[in-house]
């Protein structure tokens, strides 16, 4: 039997619980807590003197895509280049440095470092002129290449606009080397093979290390295609699961109602690979792009009006009754909504799915919702949908001042990410990273989302401050609201809080998070983080990782 008596700090139960100053678990499982915990622990095995420090619930990220993440160090170190000369001298390296890699795969590059976002071949052709180069932009909705990837994609000026997708051309009609949305995109990544399995199964476990020492122990995978479910099955049989993952299968406008079959068979396959750490219970749809390629939809044009109301990736009639069939198997609906015409469009799909299947404890969640119209914002407190919210966004980075704003003007500018009234509005709010899209680090997320601020303090008293939370309430969506999507009081042995019969899973913070400035929040120091009790930070590696 398992004891671990912790003590000598702050122990935050969650929020509106209070504090204690003791917990013992006992096989995971939290067992007391206060005097109770101290009284029953004269046989405790471990000691955690928290030596003045913080002990929580654990964090989860309510979206997120752990293997691209993990894939990232795979590939040519983009992220973080600051010109298109540092990013092509930096493939140029790395290609000659792997003279054996038939394709040469990066990510995440700035969008904002060209003034519309597209980016040429030929500047990659510089430095690789006989191997495709494929580079995921930072949304990893767009997708830089070089001539010789267009050229094994059949990819020319003959080629049609794909569905779902956008080939930005040259004058004469050929492809400039940019490719927006996945319809295109795949146009490219049918043409090249995957990275080979163990590639990413390493991927994924250097996304769990990365997360766990962040402080988060759920991860809700909002991308999975059949590809993806192999590497898990791997994973999970090699015991290399590195924390708890619930898994969101694709939903294609192209291939749907097809299938539906073989994502009943995917979460079968899943709950027989052996992992107790694994679900595959969500189904992901997409009802729009982003903002900053203009593929969001809008009830109103975009400003410069390149694409008018962005674009609909299902269109209203087929995304509701799409919802409404994985629905009806038993899934959690996960849709991806950032412009206000892709958030109407996805609350009605879920109010189509309440009338048509009847009342359910069915969480849904609509996924970013930077955009709301004022007249739904409340519905996602009446049909119990879930905003799980990227708080790190609202923030006036160069992403937002270069490309978003532009494209909404002052009005829509100004509503963006409705965080606090969401919250007051009665709806369950959940935070997520997206992840490796932004930070996965929940520090960074909680310090914008308390402050409306970039890290350098910009602006003073913060961005549309009336959205900002308070820290209980920052802490308690990547806690407490991300357990409530993953559905974790289902289980035995519940987590997001610290009460007794709820599992261990838990971080240690250096500093009360209450107690420092949001500036200061992302330096607050991870001790050790906590999976069912066990630790899950090499102390060598602890702190060491960046964001």
């Amino acid at each position: 039997m398992s004891e671990v008596l912790y003590y000598g700090g702050t122990i935050w139960l969650g929020e509106s619980r209070g504090t204690t100053d003791a917990a013992l678990s006992r096989n995971g499982v939290i067992v007391a807590l206060g005097a109770d915990a101290l009284t029953e622990a004269q046989s405790t095995i471990e000691h955690v003197d928290l030596a003045g420090g913080f002990l929580m619930p654990s964090f989860g990220d309510g979206h997120a895509h752990p293997i691209f993440g993990g894939l990232e160090a795979e590939g040519p170190a983009i992220r973080g280049c600051t010109s298109v000369d540092e990013i092509v001298e930096a493939v140029r390296r790395y290609a000659a440095n792997h003279p054996e890699l038939d394709v040469i795969r990066g990510a995440s590059y700035d969008p904002t470092l060209t003034s519309d976002g597209v980016f040429d071949a030929h500047w990659l052709d510089v430095a690789v002129p006989d191997r495709p180069v494929v580079l995921r932009a930072s949304d990893y909705h767009t997708v830089w290449c070089n001539s010789r990837a267009l050229e094994l994609a059949g990819i020319t000026a003959e080629t049609p606009e794909p569905e779902l997708g956008e080939i930005p051309r040259r004058a004469d009609g050929s492809p400039v080397g940019t490719l927006r949305e996945w319809g295109a995109v795949e146009l490219l990544t049918n043409a090249v093979e995957h990275p080979p399995i163990e590639t990413r199964v390493r991927a994924l476990e250097r996304a769990g290390q990365y997360f766990l020492e962040r402080g988060v122990t759920w991860v809700q995978d909002a991308w999975v295609e059949r590809a993806d479910v192999d590497v898990y099955v791997a994973a999970a049989r090699a015991g290399r699961v590195p924390l708890r993952m619930n898994l969101a299968h694709y939903a294609d406008p192209r291939r749907f109602p097809a299938q539906l079959a073989e994502m009943r068979d995917a979460r079968a396959e899943i709950e027989a690979s052996g992992s107790s750490l694994l679900t595959a219970n969500t189904v992901k749809f997409f009802a729009d792009g982003v903002i900053e390629n203009e593929t969001g939809a809008l009830l109103e044009p975009y400003c410069s009006a390149l694409h008018s109301h962005g674009m609909e990736v299902w269109g209203a009639e087929r995304l509701a009754d799409a919802v409404a069939a994985v629905d009806a198997e038993g899934f959690q609906i996960h849709i991806h909504a950032i412009g206000d015409a892709a958030v109407r469009q996805a609350l009605n799909a879920i109010e189509h799915v309440q009338q048509v299947n009847g009342e359910r404890d069915r969480r849904p969640v609509i996924a970013h919702a930077q955009l709301v119209d004022q007249t739904d914002l409340n519905r996602f407190a009446e049909l119990g949908v879930i905003p799980t919210l990227q708080p790190l966004w609202a923030q006036l980075d160069a992403l937002m001042t270069a490309l978003t704003m532009p494209r909404l003007g002052p009005e829509r500018s100004a509503r963006q990410y409705p965080t606090r009234t969401l919250r007051d509005s009665g709806a369950r709010v959940a935070f997520g990273s997206d992840w490796p899209v932004s930070s996965g680090d929940p520090r960074d997320g909680i310090a914008v989302a308390t402050s409306r601020q970039t890290p350098a303090g910009d602006p003073a008293g913060g961005w549309i401050p009336e959205e900002t939370l308070p820290i209980e309430s920052a802490l308690s969506a990547y806690t407490l609201g991300v357990a409530y999507q993953a559905f974790a009081d289902h289980t035995d042995a519940p987590w997001g809080v610290i009460e007794v019969g709820a599992s261990a899973d838990l971080v240690w913070l250096a500093r009360d998070p209450r107690a420092v400035t949001p500036l200061d929040l992302p330096a607050v120091e991870i001790r050790q983080t906590y999976l069912a009790g066990e630790p899950r930070i090499t102390p060598s590696r602890n702190g060491a990782a960046e964001s």
